[in-house]
């Protein structure tokens, strides 16, 4: 308990990183153990108890199911879903969290959490980079929902399965799938408004450093012949464009096929306006060639950034003249101007096209190898954070890979550490995921994070710490009404929860409450149901369940994050779900 204490104490002060924190309760339990065993085993047990956690199946679990999310990104499966919330979230960026939220609960209560999880975390980072409610503001509350709905019925979690079967071994009668989910819905209501308008709140935007330095491209915009632009005016579409575009000088009157219209905005919003409009932002011969050499190479198209340098021979020069496609089979979507010295203007050709000058920012398509060349025949430096294209040919491939994995674990066919593990295989079987980039989809916070608290919950369990507290528990319960009796036993599984594993506080809690019942004169069913609300009231620490840690590394957040949101949305849950109790079994 003091190990375990003091871990928590460093998570919660920060001053260390979350990586340092886990590596050194490891690292602390393992010497532990090896000169001080526990009774019965050896030396070395110790050593196994300790790093057991690197291979155990629920890390397994959430790095193949990080690849499979990975996957539905880079191969664009979750676009089409996207776009329908992002219509939402445009309209009002509230009622877009609300309807997200109400997703969320109603896809847990019958598949398992992490799965949907899985599918909506992509989709909200995705959105977030576009424009809607920043992702460390809707990620926690999503998760919140995620779980409770997951809590509403006996399918919803591994957890509910574990508790209500240690109860049938103890005695009591199976529960329905739907034999509780009334009481749950009841306190979701409750909760709803918590999680929808009070914890976004108190999360901060830890993207608003990034957002304030976003590039804006300059780029030519062809009209195609199917475009909706074709014939139309500019004026008469303007609701369909991306809110960040910009029309430099647009021309009167309806517009015609292969008419090039100078057009400003981020490379997402460039990206969403030649899908809307179906225009393009390079010549079709260039693009045409970009994907021949692609597929014949099997290499991925990349979008990166670069930056003219004073010895560059394109200095002065415009696009158009600068013969880049011909010489290195590459595409310059966009020039990015930055802020000039006072009095220094834009220069222009007299075709309208902007003149490269040192220090503009380049957007580039083309694959690695081209990439390199342009650059370095060119005298241009390649920024960091260049991103492949979605990989749309294997959108479908990838979205029947997690829907079969989603539904094999759902409906209990096969663990979810088994369908997850096949599932990340198929992934790079099919090409959806690249074995050599897999380091991109997995967090090395979140896996040792999972391996530390794997131990901490091994040795809050086997060293016995866990039982002594069940049992100092059940002598001060003697005295305190049915509903405090209630809360109190779902306040000691929610410690164990978030301070060890919902597996722990289900194994431990279960048999304690199926006791005070017994020895308090109480019906064991509601108890019983306490120790799985609390099993499920894992939201103050990222690592109470694996889907706070899924969460952690795209939200960017710390462990005080959990805990300032986590604990009100606790005690209020504790709170409804005591008194929904009593009500219900009539205490």
């Amino acid at each position: 308990m003091a190990v375990t204490t003091a871990m928590f104490v460093a998570f919660a002060r920060g001053r260390l990183s979350v990586e340092i924190v886990s590596l050194l309760t490891i690292a602390v339990i393992a010497v532990g153990l090896y000169f001080f065993p526990l009774e019965g085993n050896k030396p070395t047990d110790g050593l196994a108890l300790a790093f057991g956690g690197f291979g155990h199946y629920a890390l397994i679990t959430i790095c193949a199911l990080m690849i499979m999310g990975r996957g539905l990104v880079v191969t664009g499966a979750l676009e089409p879903a996207a776009r329908l919330l992002e219509t939402v979230f445009k309209f009002n960026l509230k009622l877009g969290l609300l309807v997200s939220l109400l997703i969320a609960f109603a896809l847990s209560m019958a598949v398992n959490d992490t799965p949907v999880l899985v599918l909506l975390l992509p989709i909200f980072v995705g959105l977030a980079a576009k424009g809607a409610m920043p992702a460390s503001k809707t990620l926690i509350p999503l998760n919140a929902a995620v779980l409770i709905g997951g809590m509403a019925t006996t399918i919803g979690t591994s957890t509910n399965i574990l508790v209500t079967s240690i109860a049938v071994d103890l005695g009591q009668p199976q529960m329905g799938v739907f034999h509780y989910t009334p009481i749950v819905l009841l306190a979701a209501l409750v909760a709803m408004p918590y999680l929808w308008l009070v914890m976004p709140r108190l999360l901060g935007d830890n993207s608003v450093a990034a957002d304030s330095n976003r590039r804006m491209f300059q780029t030519r915009l062809r009209v195609g012949a199917e475009s909706i632009l074709a014939g139309a005016e500019l004026s008469a579409i303007r609701d369909k464009l991306p809110q960040n575009i910009t029309f430099h000088n647009p021309p009167p009157g309806a517009l015609q096929p292969q008419q090039r219209l100078h057009i400003s905005g981020t490379h997402e919003a460039l990206e969403d306006a030649t899908r809307v409009l179906r225009g393009e932002l390079a010549p079709s011969w260039v693009l045409d060639r970009i994907k021949r050499t692609s597929t014949s190479k099997r290499e991925d198209v990349m979008v990166v950034e670069m930056t003219v340098t004073a010895d560059s021979r394109l200095i002065s020069r415009t696009l158009p003249s600068s013969g880049i496609a011909d010489l290195y089979s590459v595409a310059v979507l966009g020039i990015h101007r930055p802020e000039r010295l006072l009095g220094e203007k834009d220069q222009f050709s007299e075709g309208g096209d902007l003149r490269i000058s040192e220090g503009d920012v380049l957007l580039v398509m083309g694959i690695l190898e081209d990439l390199q060349s342009f650059a370095r025949s060119d005298s241009l430096l390649m920024l960091e954070g260049g991103r492949e294209l979605p990989r749309r040919s294997k959108a479908v491939i990838s979205a029947v890979i997690m829907g079969g994995s989603v539904a094999l674990a759902s409906f209990g066919f096969l663990p979810i550490a088994i369908s997850a593990l096949a599932g990340a295989i198929l992934m790079f079987v099919t090409g959806c995921v690249k074995f050599d980039r897999v380091g991109r989809a997995l967090s090395a916070k979140v896996i040792v994070l999972v391996a530390a608290s794997i131990a901490v919950g091994r040795i809050i369990l086997e060293s016995g710490a866990a039982s002594w507290l069940g049992e100092t528990l059940s002598l001060g319960l003697v005295f305190l009404p049915p509903a405090l009796v209630l809360a109190a036993v779902m306040v000691f599984v929610t410690l164990l929860t978030n301070f060890a594993s919902n597996a722990t506080a289900a194994t431990v809690g279960t048999p304690i409450a199926f006791s005070i019942a017994t020895k308090l004169g109480m019906p064991p069913e509601p108890l019983i149901l306490a120790v799985l609300f609390g099993c499920n009231l894992c939201y103050a620490t990222p690592i109470a369940y694996q889907t706070n840690m899924l969460i952690m590394a795209e939200g960017s957040y710390e462990f005080a994050d959990y805990i300032r949101t986590g604990v009100p949305l606790v005690a209020l849950m504790v709170t409804t779900l005591s008194i929904l109790l009593v009500l219900f079994y009539g205490l």
